[in-house]
C-alpha cells in the first residue's frame, strides 16, 4: 500500500546557544533510528546568529540589578519568529514552569511537534515570553545550567508516542503514569539473582494473577513513594454519591 505523502512527521525545533549538544541522546536507539527514518524531525536553531553585535552576544545585566545575565527579548524573539510555527507550542523550558506530566507528553505528541527554547544565564526576558505566547514548563524542582537536557528529555518523551516510534503499542500501556500509577517491579532471567528470587506468581502461567499481582505493586508502589499521585488516583476511582439532577 503507497504511503500518504501529505503526512508530515513530527517535528521539533530547539532554539539554543549550543546546537552542538544536538542530537545527544537523540540520535540513540530507536529514538535516532525513527528520526533517521524521517518518522520525527529534529532541526536546531543557533540563538546566536540573531545578534547583531560582532560578539555575538545575546544578554543583558537584569533590570532592577542583582546578579547574573539575561537574555534580550529583541534577540529571543527574531529567533523564535524564524521558525514555522505550524500550530506547534512554543516551549520555554524553566524551573517556574507548570510540571511535564504524561498527559500533556501525550497532547504534544498527538499534534504537529515543538518549538523548545532553551535558555541560559538567568533565564529570558519576561516580554518575550508573553509576546509569543510561550508555554513554561519544567522538568522537576531543580535547576539546571541550561535548558538543553530538559529539552531532550521532553522531546524523547514525545517521539517514543509517535506512531512507528516502539514496535509495540502495547509497551507504553502499563508503564509509569499511564493510570495515574507509578509502574509495577520487572524481573527476567535469571530465576534467582544473589539469593532473590523473581516471585512465583510471575512464573504461574496465570494471566489473571499476574495482571492482579501488577495492579496491587503498582498501587503499593505509588501509595509508598508518591502519596500525592495516590491521593489523586483514589479520588478518580471514588464513585459519586451525589444525587442525580
Amino acid at each position: 500500500m503507497p504511503q500518504n505523502t501529505d503526512v508530515k512527521p513530527w517535528a521539533a525545533t530547539v532554539l539554543t546557544l549550543f546546537p552542538d549538544a544536538f542530537p545527544g541522546v537523540l540520535g540513540a536507539s530507536v529514538i535516532g533510528g525513527s528520526e533517521k527514518s524521517q518518522i520525527w524531525s529534529l532541526e536546531t536553531v543557533d540563538i546566536r546568529d540573531f545578534s547583531s553585535n560582532k560578539h555575538r552576544t545575546v544578554d543583558g545585566t537584569p533590570a532592577g540589578g542583582g546578579a547574573g545575565m539575561v537574555l534580550r527579548p529583541d534577540i529571543a524573539a527574531a529567533a523564535i519568529d524564524s521558525v514555522p510555527r505550524n500550530g506547534r507550542a512554543v516551549i520555554y523550558l524553566t524551573p517556574r514552569g507548570t510540571p511535564l506530566t504524561q498527559n500533556r507528553v501525550k497532547e504534544l505528541a498527538a499534534g504537529p511537534g515543538v518549538v523548545v527554547f532553551c535558555a541560559r544565564f538567568e533565564g529570558l526576558d519576561e516580554r518575550v515570553i508573553e509576546a509569543r505566547q510561550m508555554e513554561e514548563i519544567s522538568i522537576g524542582d531543580f535547576v539546571l545550567a541550561g535548558g538543553e537536557v530538559a529539552a531532550q528529555a521532553l522531546i524523547e518523551a514525545c517521539v517514543r508516542l509517535v506512531p512507528g516510534v516502539l514496535g509495540k503499542i502495547e509497551s507504553t500501556v502499563e508503564e509509569s503514569f499511564e493510570d495515574g500509577l507509578l509502574e509495577y517491579p520487572l524481573y527476567t532471567k535469571p530465576r534467582e539473582f544473589e539469593g532473590r528470587a523473581i516471585p512465583d506468581v510471575l512464573l504461574s502461567g496465570d494471566h489473571k494473577k499476574v495482571a492482579k499481582w501488577r495492579k496491587d505493586k503498582m498501587i503499593e508502589t505509588t501509595q509508598a513513594r508518591r502519596p500525592d499521585l495516590f491521593k489523586a488516583y483514589t479520588a478518580r476511582k471514588e464513585p459519586n454519591t451525589g444525587d442525580a439532577t
